[in-house]
């Protein structure tokens, strides 16, 4: 469902909807944004994306499809999904996926969220000034088992989403649960980050304008500025570390930290696979263990985090 770069085609709308299982909750102004639907993360080859985040995740892709210049490869996970797309043929959509590459193994492209409610989304973001593009009504079909879903979509604009594609999405069905293929699989997303060289600006997008709740709001000398904003029961990261030279105007999807219930077991898998992987270590946020995976994620940032249970009162 690689939003700006999906082409699958245009259906009139279904008559019965299945609501999200991702739960949603209304925001001031009725904007309702149930959580992060998936990331697109654009890669050179499909056939070896594929294969690394099938050992990566230690689950099977859910969802396949191709057409209209572009290769698709998703992993459902419980609380959203990781769409791989891949340029086919020499068309226009495909150069254009080449061009976003740039000679890049693989780069972290768009976000799209969910949504409960398209009409009152689209509406929202007309009135923050967001410039949503024209609902669409779009179907896929898997290539295995010739499942078809359908949704409808719309972008922001992304000069006013400061360079990061954004895109908002309501499903009329689930798509299909990726199955664990070995032990300690990953079990979902922690939190996807996103740098930024102006905070201020960053928190009026996330918070003021997407309705986005900022949990965490923290500054160090050594690390920079962390902001956590609540999507579903996931977390978008908003960090700044001002580098010289930066781009104030626009942030960069940086990289993805995966959750997974033991980093321990998960970490012996990896390595038995080949991959480098860092010791575990603990994270900045208390109760947290984490480790980086230094390879076989497409060049894309990633880290893994483990959450000590909450105690029992």
């Amino acid at each position: 469902m690689g939003p700006e770069y999906d082409h699958h085609r245009s259906m009139p709308s279904p008559d019965k909807r299945r609501p999200s299982e991702h739960g949603s909750r209304s925001i001031k102004g009725g904007m309702m944004i149930t959580g992060l639907d998936h990331v697109v993360a654009l890669v050179r080859d499909i056939g070896a994306a594929k294969a690394a985040y099938q050992t990566l995740l230690g689950r099977a892709p859910a969802w396949q499809n191709s057409g209209e210049g572009a290769d698709r490869v998703l992993f459902t996970l419980a609380n959203m999904t990781i769409e791989l797309m891949a340029p086919s043929g020499f068309n226009v959509a495909a150069d254009r996926i080449r061009a976003l590459l740039d000679d890049r193994e693989g780069v972290l492209a768009s976000l799209c969220f969910r949504v409960a409610d398209m009409g009152k989304m689209h509406r929202r973001l007309e009135r923050v000034a967001l410039r949503p593009d024209p609902v669409a009504e779009v179907e896929s079909s898997d290539v295995a088992s010739g499942a078809v879903l359908h949704w409808k979509r719309t972008r922001a604009a992304t000069e006013l989403t400061r360079g990061v594609r954004m895109f908002f999405l309501e499903l009329a069905e689930e798509r299909p649960l990726s199955a664990a293929t070995d032990l300690a699989p990953i079990d979902g997303l922690d939190h996807v980050v996103v740098t930024t060289e102006d905070s201020d600006r960053a928190a009026a997008l996330y918070g003021a304008r997407l309705g986005l709740d900022l949990a965490l709001d923290r500054s160090h000398q050594d690390w920079g500025q962390l902001m956590f904003f609540r999507c579903g029961d996931l977390i978008v990261e908003v960090v700044r570390r001002p580098v010289a030279g930066g781009d104030s105007l626009h942030d960069r999807l940086w990289g993805l930290s995966w959750r997974v219930a033991d980093i321990d077991a998960t970490r012996a898998r990896l390595l038995a696979a080949g991959l480098d992987v860092t010791e575990v270590r603990n994270g900045r946020k208390p109760g947290t263990r984490i480790m980086t995976v230094r390879n076989g994620t497409c060049g894309i940032q990633t880290v893994l985090l483990e959450r000590s249970p909450k105690p029992v009162e």
